[in-house]
């Protein structure tokens, strides 16, 4: 496993709003775009922090000359690593987490933060709603709506004329990126499991491990909005089949999870009733068809890769 290195910067800003996480491996085209959304469509300063994997692509070089935070690998350690690295260098009470190919759009920050104000704790996690290009089966993403797949073909200028009249709305199941959670609940579950690396599943896994500590409120906001334009890395890597570990770890597939427990998408309905959908006759079967596919893939290996 590769070595990871720290560099804090000595631009601390005591205002800070939220610590920014963003993993990158060499696509700077992308990662600029995203960190000059941040910069133009913020209503609130913040900290932001990258891990850079590999960063042959000048990356590194650049993240030194922008004065940014950053921790680096010489090769691609996935994301857990890369989240749980970037942890410790946070200094605001609120972890953001932002996929190098995202666009924020006008006040997905002030969004966010009016509705952590409006809550009694900080028993929550938030997700803002992602704009995508291509079709989604997700309901909880507005798709499809293509500004373009590229720094190159992106149509800035039409997004911002054109998000607030998307079909959007709040929604259940708080899960992907650009998501916002405490840093004291990040800590108690101990941020993302590193035996997802490179990262496949670990979303969801970050939410079932805050369900499990008491988290019940799981909220995606219509009006905090972020265009992405599609996964790069994730066609790049060796994945880990997550599908098998989630299953295996929590006795139930992701998709049951997300369906029957957070009804991932689904137009907010308020604070998970755990007990109740636990119970459902629809969770249940799920339960025991998951049960079956654990004794099954027991005899063809639980499918997680640990090389050392």
């Amino acid at each position: 496993m590769e070595q990871i290195y720290w560099h804090p910067s000595s631009q601390n800003q005591p205002e800070a709003r939220f610590s920014i996480l963003i993993p990158t491996w060499n696509n700077r085209e992308l990662l600029e775009v995203c960190i000059r959304s941040i910069r133009k469509n913020s209503h609130f300063k913040h900290q932001v922090i990258l891990h850079i994997n590999e960063g042959s692509d000048g990356t590194l070089q650049w993240a030194k000359e922008q004065g940014l935070d950053y921790t680096y690998s010489k090769s691609n350690v996935g994301v857990c690593l890369a989240m749980n690295a970037m942890r410790t260098l946070v200094y605001t009470d609120y972890i953001c987490y932002l996929n190098d190919d995202m666009y924020v759009l006008p006040n997905w920050d002030l969004e966010l933060w009016k509705e952590v104000e409006a809550l009694p704790d900080n028993y929550f996690f938030l997700s803002a709603t992602t704009v995508e290009g291509k079709p989604s089966p997700h309901p909880g993403i507005v798709a499809p709506f293509d500004y373009g797949s590229d720094a190159a073909t992106f149509k800035e200028e039409k997004l911002l004329n054109e998000y607030q009249s998307l079909p959007a709305f709040d929604w259940d199941g708080a899960t992907w990126p650009p998501n916002l959670v405490h840093k004291d609940l990040w800590d108690l579950v101990g941020g993302y499991s590193i035996e997802y690396s490179p990262g496949m599943y670990s979303d969801p896994d970050f939410s079932m491990k805050l369900l499990k500590v008491g988290v019940t409120y799981f909220k995606g906001i219509r009006s905090s909005m972020a265009y992405h334009f599609g996964s790069k890395s994730t066609t790049r890597i060796k994945k880990n089949n997550g599908r098998r570990q989630f299953t295996f770890k929590w006795g139930i597939t992701a998709k049951a999870a997300m369906l029957y427990l957070l009804q991932r998408g689904q137009p907010f309905s308020g604070r998970v009733r755990l007990k109740e959908k636990a119970h459902s006759t629809g969770y249940k079967k799920e339960k025991r068809i998951s049960r079956l596919k654990r004794i099954l893939w027991s005899f063809s290996g639980t499918g997680e890769v640990n090389e050392f």
